[in-house]
Order: structure tokens, then C-alpha cells, then sequence
């Protein structure tokens, strides 16, 4: 959701105002030097005027506390970096922007779809950004910046980190449609998939359209709004990511409805190889019994049991019945049943 919010200066008077410095515990702390990398920032020193990035972990009580008095954030906008928003979103603050974007959960121990968010406040001259757990996006962002490819101003960096949150959201919906395309083939060669991984596929096409949906709505938002600090190429790159988004939006509905299929294929598979395992116990049984019947006839313990009193009775006996089962087998082959 877009919102164009005023903004309210801190209602302390300026003589109060507790001063523009870094805070004490930061994640990461640097100001961008215009030309790819960037100069490390002291906790407790002051906030430099242009290209300042500051990333903090809102969990922390040194950052609750930085984020809760700094004249750098407005108030509008101090409890949504709080880590009190959740779904992508977009806030317009005079000329700066608060947005909430989330991203594939890439930390050790934990499932990609339990996705990460990343909450920051933008203006042409400063970034602060809040995470909790790690994103991937971010660290790009920051391994380019030590190799001298990062963003060279603030509206770089915006189009960095959305560049790389739709990208690996991108390649984790391709890891999902690879094996959605294993379990077909499977079903194709008569295999019955893990109705468990089938589930767990499913889920994790269900919870990334529920947050990448709105998110290409930010993104499609982002590259209309009238921002003086983005350009044109900065536009055109945040409707090319929207316009990414929204096609692996499309991918992810085909998913969902080829886990459908699968579902469907993998309850018909079952239901055949339950029958075909009915179907085979019956022909057994249209086998057995007539010869049941003839043990049971000729083993009661009366007299005048034909051969009883033959050495050649139980082998004729056992001839008798081997000629019954050839008989009933050829007219079940005759049928066609077998």
C-alpha cells in the first residue's frame, strides 16, 4: 500500500533535540563514497550529511532506543522501522520513502519461505535500514560495496536491494518448478512421489504468493512515483523488477495448479495400484476356490471317500486338482482377465 505521509518535525524544540549521531551498536554504519565503495562510520559520532547508510538490528535495545529519539527518522514512520510491519509496503514522507520488503530466508537452520523482512527509510541523501534476521539482498549489497561495484548513491542502493530480493526470489520459484517437474516425471514413469514433499512444495508456492504479490505492487509503485532523487534509468530498472516480479507471479499460479494435477495424478496412481492389487487377490481366489471346495469335500472324515483306500488316491487327487486350476486359468486367459 502506497501512503503520502507529512512530515512532523520531533515535537521537542531544537534547543532539545538530541543530536544527529550514529548509534551505538549499529549492524553496519558507512557513508557511500560515490564511486562504488565506502567509508566506515564510528558509533557515537556524527551522522555525515551525504550517503550515510546506517543498518540496525531493531531487536536490540541500543537501536529501540537510537530509532525512538533520533531527529534522523520522522515519527510517522518510527514504528513501522520498529519491526512492527510485516507486509511489503510503501509510505511516501515528503521526499523520502519508508518501505517494508520482504526476501528469501537464506539463514543457516531456518526454511527459505519463512521470509526475511527488511524495513528502511530513504531520502536522497540518507538510508536507515532494520532487520532482525539476515538478508541475503542486504549483504550483496555490501560485498559489492567492498569490491568497489556498489551503489554510488542512495537511489542506487534502493535499486540494488530490490534488484537482488526479486532476483533471489526468482531463483528460489525456479528450485521450486525443478522439482514440481521431477515428481511429473515420476509420475510419468508410473512412480509415486512423497505426497509429504508434494505438501511441502505446495506450502512454499502458497506463503511466496502471499508476500511477493503485494511486493510487485511496490515495486510497480516505486517506478511511478515522483521522486527528485530518481531518475529516469532508476525507474525504468524498478518497472523492469516489477515487471519480472509479476512474471514470476504467473509462474507461481502455474505451480499451484500443477501441485493440484500432481496431487490429483498421485491419488489416481494409488487408487490403480489398490486396485490392481484387489484385482489380482480375486483372480487368486477365483483359482483357490473351487480347489478349497474339493479338499474341504473329499478331507471330511466319513466313509466312501472315493480312493481312500488306494495308494494312488491322494496323487490322482492332486492331479485332479492341478487339472481344475489349468482349466480356470485358461478360460480367465480366454477372457482376457489375466
Amino acid at each position: 500500500m502506497s501512503e503520502n505521509l507529512p512530515f512532523h518535525p520531533h515535537p521537542k524544540s531544537s534547543l532539545h533535540q538530541p543530536k544527529a549521531t550514529v548509534p551505538a551498536e549499529p549492524v553496519l554504519a558507512m557513508q557511500l563514497d560515490g564511486n562504488g565503495r565506502y567509508h566506515k562510520l564510528s558509533a557515537g559520532g556524527s551522522v555525515p550529511a551525504e550517503r550515510c547508510w546506517l543498518h540496525l538490528d531493531y531487536s536490540s535495545e541500543s537501536a529501540q532506543a537510537w530509532l525512538s529519539i533520533s531527529p534522523l527518522v520522522p515519527d510517522v514512520i518510527r514504528h513501522a522501522l520498529l519491526g512492527e510491519s510485516n507486509r511489503p509496503k510503501l509510505v511516501k514522507v515528503n521526499n523520502g520513502l519508508q518501505l517494508t520488503l520482504r526476501g528469501i530466508n537464506h539463514n543457516e537452520g531456518q526454511r527459505p519461505d519463512h521470509m526475511v523482512a527488511i524495513r528502511f527509510y530513504i531520502t536522497d541523501q540518507l538510508i536507515i535500514s532494520t532487520r532482525h534476521r539476515r538478508v541475503y539482498a542486504v549483504e550483496q549489497v555490501v560485498r559489492n560495496l567492498r569490491q568497489g561495484l556498489g551503489p554510488k548513491s542512495t537511489a542506487d542502493w534502493l535499486v540494488d536491494v530490490c534488484e537482488n530480493l526479486a532476483e533471489q526470489a526468482g531463483d528460489f520459484i525456479d528450485e521450486l518448478m525443478d522439482k514440481i517437474v521431477r515428481l511429473e516425471d515420476d509420475i510419468l514413469e508410473h512412480r509415486i512421489p512423497s505426497r509429504r514433499e508434494l505438501v511441502e512444495i505446495r506450502r512454499q508456492l502458497i506463503v511466496l504468493r502471499r508476500y511477493l504479490a503485494p511486493q510487485r505492487d511496490v515495486f510497480s509503485r516505486l517506478a511511478n512515483e515522483k521522486i527528485s532523487w530518481l531518475d529516469k534509468e532508476d525507474h525504468r530498472h524498478l518497472q523492469d523488477i516489477a515487471d519480472r516480479m509479476g512474471r514470476w507471479l504467473e509462474d507461481l499460479d502455474a505451480s499451484i495448479a500443477r501441485t493440484s494435477l500432481l496431487a490429483d495424478e498421485i491419488n489416481a496412481l494409488m487408487t490403480e495400484a489398490m486396485n490392481r492389487r484387489t484385482y489380482i487377490m480375486s483372480l487368486f481366489a477365483m483359482i483357490f476356490l473351487p480347489l478349497s471346495f474339493f479338499s474341504g469335500l473329499l478331507g471330511v472324515n466319513l466313509g466312501g471317500i472315493p480312493g481312500g483306500n488306494s495308494p494312488w488316491g491322494f496323487a490322482s487327487f492332486c492331479l485332479l486338482l492341478l487339472l481344475v486350476a489349468g482349466s480356470i486359468l485358461s478360460w480367465l486367459k480366454l477372457r482376457k482377465w489375466v
